[in-house]
Parts: C-alpha cells; structure tokens; sequence
C-alpha cells in the first residue's frame, strides 16, 4: 500500500504562515498537530493536518485564540469558520445602502461620498471580481481591477474594491467557497494593481513630507495591509518606504537610520503572539532614537486597548491623516531659497 502523501515542517510553514516553532507549542501543548517521523527523524505531517492547520490560521486571522482552536476536532472548526464569515458580513440594511467598507479605509478628508449610484457600481466591481475568482480567471481579474483603478482613482479603488474584495476572499475562504492557491493569486494581482497607482502618482515634496517606514515584525507574514498603507500615505503626500513584512529588529534600526526615516509604521494582525506587541515592541521602541517616531495599526486587542509608551497607535484612516498632519505642524515647510 502507497504511502500516503507527507509535507514536511518546512512546507507547513510556507504554506499556512505558522512557524516551526509554534507548530512544535501547539504539538506539545495541545497534542496537535500530530506528525509522524520519516526515516531521518524529522516531523512530517499528512495532507488532513494541512488543511485543519490552515483552517485554524484563518481563524486565528480573524481574532480567535490558539488555546480555543487548536484542539478542536474539524466539524467543531467548521462551524466556528461559518460563525465567524457570519460576522464578517455587514448587517442586510447596511448592505443595502453601502458597498461593504472595510473600518480601516475610510474616505479621505476633502473626498465627497459617491452618491448611490456611484456605491452601486463600485459592489458592482468587487462583484464582477469576485465572479473571476470563482472561474479562476486570472486575466479577468486583472483587467477588471486595472479599470476599477483607472474609473475610481487609487483613493476608492484601496476603500471601495480592495479592501472590500479582501473581507470578501477571507469570508469565502472561511465557507470553502475559496482555496488557498485563490486566495494567493488574487492577492499577487491586488498587490500588482496597488503599485502600478501607486507609482502613478507624482512624488511628494521632500521638504514637507514624512519619511515613514513600513514594515512588520518577523512572524507577522501580512503584506498587503503594508501596502494600503503605502497607497494611503502617497494620497497624503507622504514618502511611504515599503520594506515589505518580517524585518528583524536590528535590521529595520539600521533602515530607519540609512533612509533618515521620521517615522517607522509596523503593523499587527489580531493573531500575532501578545509578546510581539508588549515586549518586541517596546524592545525595538528602546532601540529606535527618539526622534524617530513609532506607529502602530492593526486589529491587535493589546494595541486597541493599551498601546505601549511612545508608541501611537491607529486603527483607521482618520489617526493616520492626523498624524501626518501633526507630523507637519512640528515640521513646517521650509522656505525655499530664491537667487536675488
């Protein structure tokens, strides 16, 4: 009888984002996962435990704890992924008057609201999105977010089809109506249209604008927040320097001094360990200089409720532009010397 097919720890780990390290706490802890040992004693782990393993990281995504996932048995899991899409899912009445927006991606300060035709045919574009994921139409897709981008402006394509499209490709997911490699290749193209509008935009005016860092800490594997971010910053006239996720400590001290940054932006998903946010970054706060300032975003409960000393914390657009704002207001623009 044929073996049946194994992943090794390494392949877990770039497949569903957990650590080696933690699948070996859970292992112990929870007694899940169970792999087995191939003939050099290494772990391995079959094709059943990926997908639980993935299904608890999604969920984990969305605000559950490991101590109440882990060790549930699938159908438990299921359940609690359907529970948890309901809640993604805007109440019908809001529904019917809005386009799903994502809380982090307000309208900026000085846009007027699209009026109701204007949100009709925006769901109209995640619709028709969504309609490509679900051919597995890569083409499709990409043609309809180079539209969107082009008809709406970077501005209502980042709050009106990308971040919607996202809560939307992370509730099916939880249903099953997506699969990982979707889930991938839609991201590649979001990320793909974001820079092409990002890099459409004439550069901000140096004297005036805030150096801002971005990246996130090893272990927090999420790169297209950093890039809506990025977006957001360039609509505000800023010099966003996407680092892309998971820089070590000592080496985004040294980015922040090699590019003069005025600020470092880190972001944290609501699933990242509690001593990434309390202990990692106050560590890196006491390593930044102080006149480096240090933002924080995300959904992460410790930061909604108890941000760490020097440390801002912002959990929408609104603390972003203010801080931008204020940034300027203790840097005002210097005059620029004309020749007599």
């Amino acid at each position: 009888m044929p073996r049946p097919l194994m992943m090794s720890i390494a392949a877990v780990e770039r497949d569903t984002g957990l650590s080696k390290d933690t699948l070996r706490v859970w292992e112990k802890r929870y007694g899940f996962p169970n792999p087995v040992r191939d003939a050099q004693g290494e772990r391995c782990y079959p094709l059943d435990q990926l997908e639980r393993l993935r299904l608890i990281k999604r969920l984990l995504d969305v605000g559950h704890r490991p101590g109440r996932v882990v060790a549930l048995p699938v159908a438990d899991l299921q359940t609690l992924a359907e529970h948890s899409a309901d809640a993604l899912v805007p109440p019908a009445h809001a529904a019917s008057q809005a386009t799903p927006r994502s809380p982090a991606t307000p309208v900026p300060h000085g846009a007027s609201g699209p009026d109701r035709a204007a949100r009709t045919a925006e769901a109209t574009w995640v619709t028709d999105a969504l309609a490509r994921v679900d051919a597995h139409d890569v083409a499709g897709l990409k043609r309809i977010l180079a539209k969107a981008s082009v008809h709406l402006g970077l501005a209502h394509f980042t709050s009106d089809v990308v971040a919607p499209l996202l809560q939307a490709m992370g509730e099916g997911w939880l249903r099953g109506r997506f699969q990982v490699p979707q889930e991938h290749w839609v991201s590649h193209c979001l990320q793909q249209s974001l820079h092409s509008a990002i890099h459409a935009l004439p550069p901000a005016l140096p004297e005036h604008a805030p150096r801002v860092l971005l990246s996130t800490f090893p272990g927090e594997p999420h790169a297209m927040g950093l890039l809506m971010v990025e977006a957001w910053l360039s609509l505000l006239e800023a010099q966003p320097i996407n680092l892309g996720p998971q820089t070590p400590l000592w080496d985004l001290v040294h980015a922040a001094a090699n590019h003069h940054a005025d600020v470092v932006a880190l972001s944290f998903s609501a699933s990242a360990p509690a001593t990434l946010v309390q202990d990692t970054l106050l560590e890196f706060r006491a390593k930044l200089p102080p006149r480096i300032a240090l933002w924080v975003g995300g959904r992460h409960p410790l930061l909604l409720r108890r941000p760490p000393p020097g440390v801002l914390a912002m959990d929408d657009l609104d603390t972003l532009r203010a801080a931008v704002n204020t940034w300027r207001t203790h840097h005002p623009r210097q005059p620029v010397a004309t020749a007599p």
